[in-house]
């Protein structure tokens, strides 16, 4: 991101203060990193690229408050951080967003390619209700702030973006007993979106927990909202579903 005009939004919307660490995933050169140092208590720059790192090493060597890690945020160590205001590379988005919900910070204010923020955000009935919908709603509050043109970017990207908020729930809003495997089951359903629950469960019993015929039968048959279509499902309703699975066949 090439305009600073954005950056005192992002701070704003984290309710910054000189206490934060906060997280700057995918730094670049470090502008946003830089405006946010004077800030808060500490900087956690982490960037990839080992060239715009060195670059992003030169711009901060006399700041005592930016802590520069190179490597790939998903796979390095991290210190504990209890922000995030990151602008991360589109190509990263899905799976930092799904990484931040379990570092679970105080808040993240994150600029997101505005397609994918709309799966974040989208509800029931929505065309881009996806399992990402579904697996944040569990774990976080979702907001959708002020736009952001293509035009601050360089090289300039073909779609727009905006600015996100996330912040953990305090209390979950459903109960799940398993949420790893609540995760790979919404995962999978979204792949047969268009299908009643019972047929749609029918191949992930089958093929991916070697189950026979008759047991998936006799599972699918007993599920509660077996004859909703999956596109049709609140995210309460996956985790009922979830747990009805775990609790009948425990070794899923």
């Amino acid at each position: 991101m090439v305009d600073s005009s954005v950056y005192p939004k992002l701070a704003a919307y984290a309710s910054l203060n000189a206490t934060d660490v906060v997280l700057d995933a995918g730094a670049g050169f470090g502008f946003l990193t830089l405006f946010l140092a004077p800030k808060c208590k500490q900087v956690i720059a982490v960037e990839k690229d080992p060239q715009i790192a060195g670059v992003l090493r030169e711009q901060t060597q006399t700041l005592s408050n930016v802590a520069l890690i190179e490597g790939d945020v998903l796979k390095v160590a991290v210190p504990a951080f209890n922000k995030a205001i990151s602008i991360p590379p589109y190509y990263l988005s899905s799976d930092f967003v799904l990484w931040l919900l379990n570092r679970a910070p105080e808040c993240a204010v994150l600029i997101l390619q505005k397609e994918f923020a709309l799966r974040l955000s989208a509800n029931v009935g929505d065309e881009s209700y996806s399992w990402l919908s579904v697996v944040l709603r569990y774990r976080a509050n979702i907001e959708l702030l002020d736009n952001v043109p293509n035009w601050m970017f360089y090289p300039q990207p073909e779609v727009d973006s905006v600015i996100v908020r996330l912040k953990p729930w305090s209390t979950l809003p459903f109960k799940v007993n398993d949420e790893v495997f609540f995760r790979r089951l919404v995962r999978w359903l979204f792949t047969q979106r268009n299908k009643k629950l019972s047929n749609a469960l029918t191949p992930f019993l089958r093929n991916e927990h070697k189950l026979d015929k008759a047991t998936v039968a006799q599972i699918t048959s007993s599920l509660p909202l077996r004859e909703k279509r999956v596109r049709d499902l609140s995210p309460e309703n996956f985790g009922e579903i979830a747990n009805a699975l775990t609790k009948q066949t425990p070794n899923l």
